[in-house]
């Protein structure tokens, strides 16, 4: 099948994932243009085997997030145009069950490196929130140390400032 990294760069996979409603996806006319399908033959596939999708596998965007997509585009361009309907936005399972669905060579070596993008996008995504959790564990310690420090220049101040009584002499008035 040949190496599946010279298809297309996991990066780009990666930067066409969306998060819509909880969960990452992405949307029926990237994945066409990764299987180098046209988007229709891509949706027909899909409805002609629609019990292999259920909605955890795929969903059609609503209309507000439909629009809330678009508008997300500042000028008219070919990201926009031509999308007369909401597009179905297919789950990393959904992805893997298009490869039943789709059976040429192609499809079948971008399931696989759209799966290895998924899989790279969890670890980005585990990484970040332990880096999260070890930042915010910083956190307190400088809080801490914040505190602590206070309190040392505090009791330097106070045996910086004189007594407020003169100090009492030693020994006999004379």
């Amino acid at each position: 099948m040949g190496d599946n990294k010279a298809l297309v760069p996991a990066e780009i996979i990666v930067r066409k994932i969306l998060f819509l409603r909880g969960e990452k996806v992405l949307l029926d006319r990237d994945l066409a243009d990764l299987y180098g399908i046209k988007t229709k033959v891509l949706k027909q596939a899909v409805r002609r085997n629609i019990k292999r999708f259920p909605e955890d596998f795929m969903f059609e965007l609503t209309k507000e997030e439909f629009e809330n997509w678009r508008s997300q585009f500042v000028t008219s361009n070919r990201d926009k145009m031509g999308l007369r309907y909401p597009p179905m936005a297919f789950t990393e399972q959904g992805v893997a069950m298009l490869s039943s669905v789709l059976n040429s060579d192609r499809a079948i070596e971008m399931n696989i490196a759209i799966m290895r993008a998924f899989v790279q996008l969890r670890k980005i995504i585990t990484t970040n929130e332990e880096l999260a959790k070890k930042l915010e564990e910083l956190e307190h310690k400088i809080e801490k140390h914040d505190e602590d420090i206070g309190l040392i220049f505090e009791a330097i101040r106070e045996l910086m400032t004189p007594p407020d009584t003169p100090p009492k002499k030693i020994g006999f008035d004379t």
